[in-house]
């Protein structure tokens, strides 16, 4: 409590004791420590009875003084810290440090000193090993002391930002996890800006502050992090960690990354959904714009393209653009903002492979991918308009034209060998199903039974097709669309694939009442866990049999029992006697 008072020549409790257990005459004593250490204003000594008369305690009424000149200091620190020239005001502060810094441990004091500290752009390193090594003072610095310490403590700072890292992934999971099943409301649907708004991002980017050094640190965690574990959403968090700093004008660190404007431009498109003849221009000027000998920044630009945000809006846009090729009669080959959207998915898909190989060099693109898969894709659009039309024609004496259910052989075999044809298949998928075109999906639905690195059975895939099956919510009542879909499809991969098993235990706790009740009983059976099953998909098994319990009708009621006459005999009245 009174650490470092007597370094200041101070007295303190310690030497208080010590007169009193030395002297003859205690009251004196005691009078004479008030008269040495109290507040040395003449006229406040004839003040101070009229607190005796009130029943105010000396100790009151000197805290109260003490707290309001603490409050006046820390007002005048901060005043020194803004006003005159640099030099002036940091040596001044300096001079601060050095005086109070031995009290620094003493409650009382500590904000006063933490306040100088704050505002010195430069503490000194003895100060600083001083803080760093006791808990205490360290846990009670502020952030803009923490940055001079961690920015030469890598390990330090690891440990800080390690529990927000964790904190951000799991976020990100609940949220493909989420039991609300909606098309309009899914993980795609918040916009750039509100997600930067999150408490982890943040926390980040006040931390980084204006420090380059430490964002380059943040920038190596993310990278090490996705290298180790595959897991796209830390390359979000770059994304949105550059962009947070950029909405805060942080000028320092924006100017001296290389992604600055690219990752800007792509953000705009993200928040529209589509990458637009203007924007794409822009994007290949940055591409184009790499020079010999920076080709290392195309690790950091195929990281940001990785981002699930930016493959969903280049994926919509490649698909709305090979609609319009139809409508315009032109080729894939012929489009050059496809052919851009094509080169940017290939750039994000393979960011893994090129941080890890250190290899800066865009993948080749396929010829194939462009020649055969995209018409091919094309065609199956061609289908469906002519479906649709031949549907609406006078059927005279023909019946109606059958839907096409036959696929070609090429179409699977690209799915399961193709990365970008993989990609851009099944958010085609997505697309038919959210334009509720059952007939188009049931024809494509067998082809994601085995799809390139199992990406049909991904979280992100299969929590947009929950959602977009809402709105095929009347076909569950047909028992081969249940069949083709569970049967076929998803039940096989949930033995080996537990995500899988949580993902369709989502889609029947939103669609039980929806399903023919004998294939319900059947896909209860089939969902049930076992031993090895995470407590994630027990506690929706659960959910699902709890729903399902309330749903069915009550027993029937018991044969009524005889009923007991208690009706009183008639009695005579005495009138009637």
């Amino acid at each position: 409590m009174f650490a470092g008072l007597q370094e200041l020549g101070v007295a303190n409790g310690e030497d208080l004791k010590e007169t009193l257990t030395n002297c003859t005459e205690p009251l004196k004593a005691i009078e004479q420590f008030q008269t040495e250490n109290g507040i040395l204003l003449p006229t406040l000594q004839s003040a101070l009875p009229f607190l005796d008369l009130h029943g105010t305690p000396r100790l009151e009424f000197h805290q109260s003084v003490f707290d309001e000149l603490r409050e006046k200091l820390l007002e005048r620190i901060s005043a020194i810290a803004s006003e005159g020239k640099a030099e002036e005001r940091y040596k001044k502060l300096e001079d601060l440090l050095e005086k109070s810094f031995p009290l620094v441990k003493m409650p009382s004091i500590q904000p006063v000193v933490m306040c100088v500290m704050k505002h010195l752009p430069k503490v000194p390193e003895k100060k600083l090993k001083l803080v760093m090594a006791d808990k205490d003072l360290y846990k009670a610095c502020a952030v803009e002391v923490k940055r001079q310490i961690w920015q030469d403590n890598q390990a330090l700072f690891g440990d800080e930002v390690s529990p927000l890292l964790k904190q951000y992934i799991l976020e990100k999971e609940t949220a493909l996890f989420s039991c609300d099943l909606s098309v309009l409301h899914n993980f795609f649907s918040p916009s750039p800006k509100t997600r930067r708004q999150g408490e982890v991002v943040q926390k980040l980017t006040q931390m980084i502050g204006k420090n380059v050094k430490l964002y380059d640190m943040v920038l190596q965690f993310l990278r090490t992090l996705f290298l180790r574990t595959r897991n796209v959403h830390y390359c979000t968090l770059r994304a949105e960690l550059l962009m947070s700093l950029h909405d805060l004008e942080i000028s320092e660190i924006c100017t001296v990354d290389p992604c600055h404007k690219f990752t800007w431009c792509l953000d705009a498109c993200i928040r529209e959904k589509f990458v637009d003849n203007k924007r794409a221009r822009e994007l290949q000027g940055f591409l184009d714009g790499v020079k010999k000998g920076q080709e290392q920044v195309l690790g950091d630009l195929s990281m940001i393209l990785c981002d699930p945000f930016a493959i969903n809006t280049l994926a919509l846009s490649t698909i709305r653009h090979l609609q319009e090729l139809v409508g315009q009669d032109m080729l894939p080959r012929e489009s050059p903002d496809l052919l851009l959207l094509l080169r940017m998915l290939s750039l994000g898909q393979g960011a893994w492979d090129m941080i890890d190989s250190q290899i800066f060099k865009e993948p080749k693109m396929e010829v194939d991918l462009i020649t055969k898969f995209l018409p091919l894709l094309m065609s199956f659009v061609v289908d469906d308009y002519t479906f649709t039309v031949d549907q609406r024609l006078p059927s005279e004496e023909k019946g109606p034209a059958p839907y096409p259910t036959a696929i070609p052989e090429m179409f699977p075999k690209f799915l399961q060998e193709h990365r970008i044809a993989c990609e851009i298949g099944l958010y085609y998928v997505l697309h038919i199903t959210k334009l509720r075109n059952k007939n188009a999906f049931l024809r494509l639905l067998p082809s994601l039974v085995e799809t390139f690195n199992d990406l049909a059975f991904g979280d992100i895939f299969l929590h947009l097709l929950t959602g977009n099956l809402t709105l095929l919510a009347d076909e569950f009542g047909q028992e081969e669309f249940c069949t083709s879909l569970f049967d076929n499809v998803f039940l096989p991969a949930c033995s080996r694939k537990e995500n899988v098993h949580r993902h369709m235990l989502r889609l029947l706790l939103h669609l039980h009442h929806k399903v023919v009740p004998a294939k319900l009983e059947s896909l209860q059976k089939s969902l049930e866990p076992t031993k090895q099953s995470g407590e994630a998909v027990k506690e929706l098994y659960n959910q699902l049999n709890e729903k399902l319990e309330l749903r069915k009708p009550s027993p029937a009621h018991a044969a009524e029992a005889p009923s007991m006459d208690l009706s009183l005999p008639t009695v005579p009245t005495p009138a009637s006697l």
